[in-house]
């Protein structure tokens, strides 16, 4: 077992120096002779702290280090040649006292008392309260290397839908979890398998809607920019389930890297015969394209998305007839949000039942929230359904900057 270091570097940490960190983290590496593997991962949740750096070492506790820097990594590491953490540096409580980033250089032996008081980053008050599911593996994979998303299990949902269930079975499942899309119009994801897979054609599609536009929103980037094969998976498994041997993602194109992460994915995906012919020995073929948005805000709205995808102008179309019977080029299609088809493999993996012991009874499972503004702790927060306003700003972001009084919040996306 080594040391293995996790950088936070989607697009939010890259902005703010991830890339140096990276770097440094590497020639540390190097200089220090540490047996240890530098990684990127996606987006570790805590944006307000910017660069992150993690710290996992071989059955230990998971450490986070905020607002890094290079001359902050090279002390780090080697601090930690040395048999120390510098626990004063990390994001936590210690010693009863709440040390983000304090620049002190005070060292602990690493298995000292002392070391063991700060807390693992799951239990930070910033994740405490959240349950990943939608993010299950953002922050804690590298996202060009599908070998460590299978390892957590990615694809298992496929393999079980593709060889142990019929179509109607995994569609069963789907309504049974309670799933509603997580893009705002919150339809009912297993009924609108349903109306597809009823729907009469020689062609279906399935469409993956990655044009997020809303101001301040940046959940459905954050997924695909750290855990790209849980979308893939999702799609894979819903062609299965309504009969579409054909699947876009529609991509925002002021994405740059979510769009490189992806087009790695599903190359690697195909490679594997995860994606392509005969997937996983089942004889079930899909295909996934990816095609780029051109700016346009109303292209986050089904059908102006349908009609983008044909080569038309991004505008809406009159409803009905709906996409699931006559959507893009005429045929029944299934447009889902990314935070949806994220959410379908866990259900898959481990049941309906399972999903319904999260949120609400109307509204099962979790969901994403861009908290921003003046809040102290901003970032990228999945909570189940059922959590109030309070505890988001309070319990999990902190509370308002300074100290003062929270007098508005708006609420969108």
């Amino acid at each position: 077992k080594r040391l293995k270091i996790l950088v936070g570097s989607a697009s939010c940490g890259v902005a703010l120096g991830a890339r140096a960190v990276e770097a440094a983290a590497r020639r540390a590496v190097e200089e220090l002779k540490l047996d240890a593997v530098v990684c990127r991962t996606g987006c570790i949740g805590f944006c307000s702290q910017e660069p992150l750096l993690d710290l996992v070492p071989p059955g230990g506790p998971r450490l986070s280090y905020s607002n890094m820097t290079p001359e902050k990594t090279r002390a780090l590491l080697a601090a930690y040649a040395k048999g120390h953490f510098m626990p004063e540096s990390a994001l936590g409580r210690f010693a009863g006292e709440e040390f983000v980033s304090s620049g002190k250089v005070r060292a602990y032996p690493a298995g000292s008392a002392d070391v063991q008081r700060v807390p693992e980053w799951s239990n930070l008050d910033f994740y405490r309260r959240q349950r990943k599911v939608i993010l299950r593996n953002c922050g804690s994979i590298d996202p060009m290397a599908i070998e460590e998303t299978i390892a957590r299990g990615t694809y298992r949902g496929a393999f079980r839908a593709l060889t142990q269930m019929t179509p109607e079975q995994a569609i069963d499942e789907m309504i049974r979890s309670g799933l509603r899309g997580r893009g705002g119009a919150a339809f009912p994801t297993g009924l609108k398998w349903r109306l597809a897979r009823q729907a009469p054609a020689d062609i279906k599609y399935v469409v993956c809607n990655a044009d997020e536009g809303e101001p301040g929103s940046y959940m459905d980037r954050t997924i695909l920019e750290g855990d790209p094969h849980a979308v893939l998976e999702g799609m894979l498994i819903g062609s299965y389930a309504i009969g579409a041997s054909e699947g876009f993602i529609y991509v925002r194109n002021e994405y740059p890297l979510a769009i490189e992460i992806l087009e790695h994915a599903i190359d690697e995906a195909e490679k594997r015969g995860l994606l392509g012919d005969d997937i996983l020995g089942s004889g079930w073929s899909f295909r996934i394209t990816l095609r780029r948005g051109a700016g346009a805000y109303i292209c986050g709205e089904e059908t102006a998305l349908i009609e983008s995808l044909e080569g038309h102008s991004g505008e809406p179309r009159t409803r009905p007839p709906y996409p699931v019977t006559q959507g893009l080029w005429g045929k029944p299609t299934v447009v889902n949000n990314v935070k949806t088809w994220a959410s379908v493999p866990p259900i898959l993996t481990r049941g309906a039942d399972w999903y319904t012991t999260m949120g609400t009874k109307r509204t099962p499972g979790t969901t994403i929230f861009s908290l921003e503004g003046a809040v102290k702790n901003a970032g990228l927060v999945e909570v189940p359904y059922g959590i109030t306003l309070r505890e988001l700003v309070y319990d999990i972001g902190g509370g308002v900057q300074g100290n003062r009084p929270l007098k508005a919040l708006q609420a969108g996306g």
